[in-house]
């Protein structure tokens, strides 16, 4: 998916600036919104809320809410909306598979990627077809 959304990035910088600006911009502020209020809220992780390992053996503390990789995806998915909408809707159902592993994982709560994809779902619905 992030492979994907490079390739969107440098073709759309050659051939249309406007949507360029666009497709990077929007996710670029959706990361530092979400990063942001990582800081803020800095929630424990269900590996260190229940003692347990994560999937993917990571040890970080804290800042689980809201998903980073959730709200990234779905940014880049509506991005892809932006551009096409069958590749949009590809890319959301791949984000849907990329909240629901982060959940399996153990690395965040339902409520952490939820969070995240609403973030995203708004601002992105705003930033690309409302404004």
């Amino acid at each position: 998916m992030f492979v994907s959304y490079g390739i969107l990035i440098i073709f759309m910088f050659f051939s249309d600036i406007k949507i360029f600006a666009r497709i990077t911009l929007s996710p670029l502020t959706v990361f530092a919104i979400v990063t942001f209020f990582r800081k803020i809220f800095n929630r424990p992780r269900p590996y260190e809320k229940f003692a347990t390992t994560s999937v993917f053996g990571k040890n970080k503390k804290g800042e689980s809410m809201p998903s980073r990789h959730t709200a990234c995806a779905f940014i880049i998915a509506m991005a892809f909306m932006y551009v096409s909408i069958p590749l949009g809707i590809a890319y959301l159902i791949i984000s849907a598979l990329i909240m629901i592993s982060r959940v399996l994982a153990g690395v965040h709560f339902i409520s952490d990627v939820i969070a995240g994809m609403a973030i995203s779902l708004l601002y992105g619905y705003f930033s690309f077809f409302i404004i």
